[in-house]
């Protein structure tokens, strides 16, 4: 009789959680979109990191190198709208020229940061650690003096990217219809996002540069002897991994929104680099781990706009609106601790090279 009634008290539980489904499928396309959003410029962090470390190069300047190239791209498109005008928008993306020029000033600023940590962190083999975190530190006292002195002026951005419309016929077929329009109801950046993770993971693994680059990763002496030069590879790889990151912070001035705040990353840079070691420093799995952590903000962002009824609704008020908000760092920490011990990074990783002398 005592079970029984114990199998009985599990009923509300299982009512609760087919409700949390049944919240979750109905909801399932605006949260899907949200978290493919939040989750470009974690994305991008990731990408970046795994440019780098597969080099031998670790790079925790990320959050740096997207709160530079975020000011920069903000500043500069709003020098070009009173240069160039504010311009008709294309039909597609809403693209203007002072948008363009923009973004491409902010990713000239991320490479040029990341030309800097190349610099400290190859020639002149500072920590790596250290370059970065130093990269982290300027970035945000530069970034947040230069807004103190023009916000009093107000500048006006030069607007944002729009996202594509998916047709509704695509957004309504079954079964994928919800992932479609996730995928293709991004801007220009986060349509980027997804096609450079494609491209990288087959750059990584099926072709000669992936090769030399993993190479350099994992024995660099090895490498130096067969003629690959390690030092130059190197650099071009954290230099031109810089323009990802940059694209992750330009996302946030040009796409997600039109204005800059000091120190707006909030940690993505961080997370990013969570990614790439959950995802095993490869493209698709920094991608995946980034539309995990992005998920919680998915929900939390559901919750906030339509949030649900029933028993659930009244379970769910309970909960503080700080513990969603914190929700991603969370899950970040809980899985990195299950998989730190697990994850094996580049043999190479972090150790600066020097080469034998010709004698």
């Amino acid at each position: 009789m005592s079970g029984f009634a114990s199998s009985l008290d599990v009923l509300p539980i299982l009512g609760i959680l087919f409700q949390f489904v049944g919240y979750v499928v109905a909801n399932s396309s605006f949260m899907s979109q949200t978290t493919v959003a939040v989750a470009v410029p974690i994305a991008f962090a990731a990408l970046c990191g795994v440019m780098c470390e597969r080099s031998g190069v670790v790079n925790i300047g990320l959050e740096g190198i997207m709160l530079t190239s975020a000011f920069v791209g903000w500043v500069v498109g709003a020098a070009a709208v009173g240069l160039l005008g504010e311009g008709a928008p294309a039909p597609f993306y809403g693209v203007t020229m002072p948008l363009v020029v923009g973004l491409v000033a902010a990713i000239l600023a991320g490479m040029a940061v990341s030309l800097l940590h190349a610099w400290l962190a190859i020639t002149l083999r500072v920590d790596q650690i250290i370059s970065g975190t130093i990269i982290n530190i300027g970035a945000v006292g530069i970034t947040g003096y230069m807004y103190t002195l023009l916000a009093p002026q107000s500048p006006v951005g030069a607007g944002e990217f729009s996202a594509f419309v998916v047709p509704t016929q695509v957004a309504n077929l079954p079964l994928v219809g919800w992932l479609l329009n996730a995928v293709l109801g991004q801007g220009p950046i986060g349509m980027a996002m997804i096609v450079l993770v494609i491209v990288l993971q087959i750059m990584l693994f099926r072709s000669r540069w992936g090769l030399r680059t993993r190479a350099v990763g994992e024995h660099p002496r090895a490498a130096e002897t067969v003629g690959i030069d390690v030092i130059r590879l190197r650099y071009r790889n954290v230099v031109m991994s810089g323009a990802l990151a940059a694209l992750g912070g330009a996302w946030l001035t040009m796409e997600h929104g039109s204005s800059f705040s000091p120190n707006m990353t909030a940690g993505r840079g961080f997370i990013g680099l969570a990614a790439m070691i959950v995802g095993r420093w490869t493209p698709l799995g920094a991608l995946g781990a980034a539309l995990l952590f992005a998920s919680a903000t998915g929900f939390s962002t559901s919750l906030q706009i339509s949030p649900p009824s029933g028993d659930l609704g009244h379970l769910m008020a309970y909960v503080p609106g700080e513990f969603w908000e914190a929700l991603p760092y969370i899950i970040t920490i809980v899985i990195l601790a299950g998989l730190i011990g697990r994850s094996v990074a580049p043999a190479a990783d972090g150790q600066p090279y020097e080469r034998e002398s010709a004698s």
